[in-house]
C-alpha cells in the first residue's frame, strides 16, 4: 500500500510540475464508494482536469482540444476503466490505476505530447495511441 501510494505520489507530482496559471480552467473530482462515473470535455489552452476514484465500478471519460492541456486520473478499486483524449500540442495525460480489472484507453493526436502510466494489480490493460511528432509515452504493468 505504502509502495503504490509513493508510485502514485511521484505520477502526480510529475504532472504537477506542469501547473498551470490561475486563469486555466480545471475540473477536480474526487469519488468514494462504487459505481462513480465521471466525465469532462475541454476546449481551448492549459485547462486541467484531475480525477480520483476509490471504489468499485469505477469510469473516467475525458476529452480535451487544445494546446498545453492536462489530465490526471487516479483509480484504486475494483472495476477500473480511463479513456481520454486529447487533440492538440503539448498536451500531458498520466493514470494511476491500483486494483482489480484495469483499462486504460489513451489517444492524443498532436505533437510534444505526454503519456505516463502506472498500473498495479490484477488484470491490467493499455492502449496508447500517439499521432504526431516529439510524443512520449512511458507506462509501466505490474499484473499478477
Amino acid at each position: 500500500m505504502i509502495r503504490t501510494s509513493i508510485i502514485a505520489a511521484a505520477v502526480t507530482a510529475a504532472f504537477a510540475m506542469t501547473a498551470l496559471p490561475a486563469t486555466a480552467g480545471g475540473i477536480t473530482i474526487e469519488q468514494w464508494g462504487w459505481g462513480n462515473a465521471a466525465g469532462g470535455n475541454q476546449t481551448g489552452w492549459q485547462n486541467k482536469i484531475g480525477v480520483f476514484q476509490n471504489g468499485r465500478f469505477n469510469e473516467m471519460v475525458s476529452q480535451q482540444f487544445g494546446n498545453r492541456n492536462t489530465v490526471a486520473v487516479g483509480q484504486e478499486g475494483r472495476r477500473n476503466s480511463v479513456d481520454t483524449w486529447q487533440n492538440g500540442n503539448r498536451n500531458a495525460a498520466g493514470v494511476g490505476q491500483f486494483g482489480d480489472n484495469h483499462n486504460a484507453v489513451i489517444t492524443q493526436d498532436g505533437n510534444g505530447n505526454i503519456t505516463a502510466g502506472v498500473q498495479v494489480g490484477n488484470n491490467c490493460d493499455a492502449n496508447i495511441v500517439q499521432n504526431g511528432n516529439g510524443n512520449v509515452a512511458a507506462f509501466v504493468q505490474t499484473c499478477p
